[in-house]
């Protein structure tokens, strides 16, 4: 990625922040965000570890230890973008998620991948005539995880499939290209979590 891809990245990705030197800092409760020591070395972490841009990969810096989680990822901007989990092992310079053996995602073509394989391909209509929409700027995947199966939901709506063959200790794991940018949401959702799920919480927190 050139340097005029980089500052236009990060022109994107801080765009409508002002920084004012009179509003006092409030700390975030929530320790958990993207981490800066698991993302490919094109990709850009802004927002508190909560917004990434760039290329490549970025992973949470809490695995999915509860026995049911759940985030969502906000697309504040369109381009070619992958949500889900992957194991500390997968390939953070992947621009796509699912490509590996250690990451399981549903992309912006609307497939569920793993591995390399299409897994299951979604159909999302507007509900008015039936036709296809796709997921656009400003919607919201959820995603749940109960270590037997992970899934997707658009906008509150549950994909009507689910991914069983998770294996090893996952992370959110959010890739990105093209100009796109994803916001992880950690708590404050904007659709309530399926029942018994909740977010994500650090391992001391459930001793």
């Amino acid at each position: 990625m050139s340097t005029v891809s980089v500052f236009c990245c990060l022109r994107g990705c801080l765009d409508g922040f002002k920084f004012n030197s009179t509003v006092p800092h409030i700390p975030r409760e929530n320790p958990i965000q993207l981490d800066t020591a698991f993302m490919g070395y094109e990709v850009v972490i802004v927002k508190g570890g909560q917004r990434v841009c760039g290329a490549g990969a970025a992973l949470g810096n809490a695995p999915l230890v509860q026995s049911k989680s759940y985030f969502e990822v906000k697309v504040q901007q369109g381009g070619s973008w992958s949500i889900g989990l992957a194991t500390r092992q997968t390939d953070l310079s992947l621009t796509k998620g699912g490509m590996d053996e250690f990451s399981w995602c549903l992309c912006s073509d609307h497939i569920i991948r793993h591995n390399k394989q299409e897994l299951y391909k979604i159909n999302i209509s507007n509900g008015a005539s039936g036709e296809i929409a796709g997921i656009q700027e400003g919607d919201v995947v959820g995603v749940s995880f109960d270590h037997i199966q992970l899934k997707f939901y658009v906008n509150g709506t549950e994909i009507d499939f689910g991914v069983t063959n998770v294996k090893g200790t996952v992370y959110p794991a959010l890739y990105v290209d093209d100009g796109a940018i994803l916001d992880i949401i950690l708590d404050n959702f904007n659709y309530s979590p399926p029942s018994g799920f909740e977010k994500i919480m650090l391992e001391q927190s459930l001793l």
